[in-house]
């Protein structure tokens, strides 16, 4: 495309040079953030006089919750904070209201670096002193950039980005761009965030964390092609997420982190009859305030949900639905969670291994996370990782971590092992039942059942922990030797074990290099 508007690129210049002299003009509810310092946000909930001090003053709820009061001095309840020392009051002067968008991308990507910007550019020597850096091609960038038509991508968080420009004149500045992020600006207006849509036909990636938006949604014909919407600490309700849904026609990933939900349907509406979500691949609800499992059973119906996380919730229990937990679930067609393949349960409060054992349950479900609960903090009375590993099936990735066949195969042997002791100062059939997977891997590696022996019992616990190995001696020049079977500790170290092999094939001045072949393999790995 060619050139912008001349008057494009004037009406930047004059809005830049307009910052500041204006005096700035506030109403109630206005987001603004403190002269100087873009990072502390909050609201206007009052402008007039206060009692026993000069001229008016603006009362301000700030969102960090580092204020003074909650809107009464002296006795006087101006407004109502959000909490009991989130408000103040400050001098109209110490305000900003913000810039518009099309200053912030000026400022952004075409105005030269400040010496304070240039100065906070520094990384950390290995003696702890500071060392200035130089981006490398930023003249080339630079260059590259005052053509707005050619930029893509553009990140302005925290610019104090306060109003949005007319469609037409963001349309004629940046035409091409798909991704925009504004966290931590000063938007609260649904309809401000249409129009800048509207303004931006190509855009598909949208953030918006830490933005206070407003309860009210109007129509937003102008969302239509947006895949990715963030709206992490905004605010937002599952009601206005329902309603922001009829007009999300494209999207494919949300993210919604703490906005404190509790519930995720307070109307009757079926979740599969909004439009946006049919298409939804990602839904991203961690550090809200969830507490019950049956809010999350009416997201089962989304058939293209792919990834659920819940971290940081207030989660006790998990079950995969059937017909009595689930209205509609008698439709044959349907399948619960049917393409969900990670969920992230990370941070909650669950503390029983039945319902680890129901994520088996789940079709497709090969990455799960559950590190922060009880049931995984053995300090909480909660079990290892190789137990998580053998009680979940399918499982490929565990809080992060991929599973290898290795990791797998000793997990599960380990963890038969252990029922299996278990099992001899308890109920076996109760065992049993505690543990659904037992029998099946104790077939799968055909592990006997220890015999009970007239002597103590100590030895053949002993026993139960011991691995079997075969050891085989190669090399040119020792000639055949038989193999040895032996049984040996799990904790045997790689040293002691040649030490052992010296002893038992008798070689004197041999450098040694162990070899591991695990049967089915025909591969050896070096140990």
């Amino acid at each position: 495309m060619g050139e912008p508007p001349e008057s494009a690129g004037a009406s930047l210049h004059q809005m830049v040079e307009r910052v500041g002299k204006n005096e700035l003009g506030l109403c109630i509810g206005q987001r603004v953030h403190v002269a100087g310092n873009r990072r502390r946000i909050g609201t206007v909930c009052y402008i007039g006089p206060v009692e026993g001090h000069a001229g008016d003053w603006v009362g301000v709820d700030w969102d960090d919750g580092d204020g003074k009061h909650d809107g009464r001095v002296n006795g006087v309840q101006y407004f109502r904070a959000t909490n009991e020392q989130s408000a103040s009051f400050v001098r109209l002067k110490n305000l900003s209201g913000g810039i518009s968008l099309l200053e912030a991308l000026y400022l952004r990507y075409r105005g030269e670096s400040t010496k304070q910007e240039e100065d906070e550019m520094y990384v950390f020597s290995s003696s702890k002193r500071r060392v200035s850096i130089q981006l490398v091609g930023k003249s080339k960038i630079e260059e590259k950039l005052k053509h707005f038509e050619d930029l893509n991508s553009a990140s302005m968080p925290y610019f104090g980005v306060g109003s949005i420009n007319p469609s037409q004149e963001i349309r004629n500045v940046v035409p091409n761009l798909k991704e925009l992020d504004l966290t931590g600006n000063l938007l609260s207006s649904w309809q401000d965030i249409n129009s800048l849509c509207e303004a931006l036909p190509s855009l598909e990636i949208l953030n918006l964390t830490n933005n206070l938006l407003e309860a009210d949604v109007p129509e937003l014909l102008s969302f239509s092609n947006i895949r990715i919407l963030v709206l992490n600490n905004c605010g937002v309700t599952w009601k206005q997420v329902e309603r922001l849904g009829q007009y999300l026609h494209a999207v494919e990933e949300l993210h919604l982190m703490g906005n404190k939900m509790t519930l995720l349907s307070p109307s009757e509406l079926d979740i599969t009859n909004i439009k946006g979500f049919n298409s939804l691949r990602l839904l991203n609800l961690e550090n809200n305030c969830i507490c019950s499992w049956e809010e999350v059973l009416k997201l089962a119906k989304l058939r293209r949900l792919e990834q659920l996380h819940l971290n940081k919730n207030k989660l006790t229990h998990i079950f995969y639905p059937t017909n009595r937990s689930l209205p509609g679930l008698q439709d044959t067609c349907y399948v619960p969670f049917e393409k969900l393949e990670c969920l992230l349960l990370g941070s909650n409060q669950i503390d029983d291994l039945a319902f680890v054992d129901s994520l088996n349950c789940f079709p497709n479900l090969v990455d799960v996370r559950l590190s922060e609960n009880p049931i995984a903090d053995t300090t909480k009375g909660g079990v290892s990782r190789f137990v998580l590993v053998a009680r979940l099936a399918k499982v490929k990735i565990l809080n992060g971590s991929e599973i290898s066949i290795r990791e797998r195969k000793e997990s599960e042997i380990r963890y038969v092992r252990l029922v299996m002791a278990m099992m001899q100062s308890a109920d076996p059939q109760e065992i049993k039942l505690q543990h659904p997977r037992f029998a099946e891997l104790k077939s799968l590696y055909e592990i006997d059942d220890e015999k009970p022996s007239a002597g103590v019992s100590v030895p053949q616990k002993m026993s139960a922990g011991l691995i079997s190995i075969t050891l085989i001696c190669v090399g040119a020049s020792m000639g055949e030797r038989q193999p040895l079977s032996k049984k040996l500790p799990p904790t045997t170290t790689v040293g002691r074990l040649k030490v052992l092999c010296e002893s038992f094939f008798k070689l004197k001045g041999v450098k040694l290099r162990l070899f591991l072949q695990e049967k089915g393999f025909p591969f050896a790995n070096i140990a």
